[in-house]
């Protein structure tokens, strides 16, 4: 089980994103708890980025490190999708 820890920028984007949106992420970003074992969600790691992974929800990505050994997860993004988010 990971302990799920949101970084302040993340916490500050999620309140501007419009609020049916915004618990579908949340649900998701709940569901990281079981990561990587957890093959329902829509997770990739990303190469050459500054974050380890993104998760998909709708529109959105949530930018996440995941440590495997402390098995903390990361958000540190949330971004709706455009061709600036990565």
């Amino acid at each position: 089980m990971n302990e799920i820890v949101w970084h302040n920028r993340a916490r500050k984007q999620i309140k501007k994103i419009p609020a049916q949106y915004r618990q579908a992420i949340i649900d998701h970003v709940g569901k990281l708890e079981d990561f990587p074992e957890n093959q329902g969600l829509d997770v990739k790691e990303l190469k050459g980025h500054q974050y380890g992974f993104r998760l998909r929800v709708g529109r959105y990505r949530v930018l996440f490190d995941h440590d495997g050994g402390i098995r903390i997860v990361m958000i540190q993004e949330v971004k709706k999708r455009d061709e600036r988010t990565y």
